[in-house]
């Protein structure tokens, strides 16, 4: 009795598709292990559990030649060092990247040396200005200070106690004279830095056009 056509279709695609199974589950090739241990070479066709994370050579069986060479396996302070690094390296690529922005869109902005002057020239006169309101506050708490401890002095000359609402409008006007007097330093910080950043830019913007000028 002959096989249905279905039956027949079926065992001609089994036949067939045997060689492809057969390559596809091919073995790998086999591979010879070198690493060190105790201070001495060793090599193996395995590569033994306490050896996984050590430095090795690969080599094939078949060629012998080396086909690999696996660094060791770091540890955790070796990782978290190497994160960090290449954090550090990231973040210096992005720097980089970023003044490069800042330096095309300073020779965009500016078509002279004059116009980038001018741009940083009001940065420094409204820092100047910010500067002396300070210093000409500082210098009005002073003298409230000043007026409350002579009053806080009269009734102590005069062997009157120092009341509690001008001693603690003593230590209020002290305690915001320093506040103002630590605000003005780091005003008076900026201001020289803006000097310095001045300099940098127009040193900045001169070479990038020279560049420009030669094509570069």
């Amino acid at each position: 009795m002959k096989a249905p056509i279905p039956l027949l279709a079926a065992a001609v695609a089994l036949a067939l598709a045997a060689p492809l199974a057969g390559a596809q589950t091919a073995p790998k090739a086999k591979k010879l292990y070198c690493w060190n241990e105790a201070g001495r070479k060793v090599c193996g066709d395995a590569l033994p559990a306490h050896a996984v994370d050590s430095a090795r050579t690969e080599i094939s069986a078949k060629s012998g030649m080396a086909t690999a060479q696996v660094d060791r396996a770091l540890t955790a302070d070796e990782r978290v060092a190497a994160d960090q690094a290449a954090r550090a390296q990231r973040s210096a690529e992005l720097a980089a990247e970023a003044l490069k922005r800042r330096d095309r869109a300073m020779a965009e902005s500016y078509a002279t040396e004059e116009d980038l002057r001018k741009s940083f020239q009001e940065r420094i006169v409204l820092l100047d200005e910010t500067v002396k309101a300070s210093q000409l506050g500082i210098e009005g708490r002073r003298q409230t200070v000043l007026s409350l401890l002579r009053k806080a002095g009269e009734a102590e000359l005069n062997g009157k106690p120092v009341g509690k609402t001008l001693a603690q409008n003593v230590r209020g006007q002290h305690d915001e004279l320093l506040h103002q007097q630590d605000v003005l330093k780091q005003q008076l910080l900026e201001r020289s830095l803006a000097d310095e950043d001045l300099a940098t830019a127009l040193e900045r913007y001169n070479a990038l056009k020279a560049k420009n000028a030669r094509g570069g």
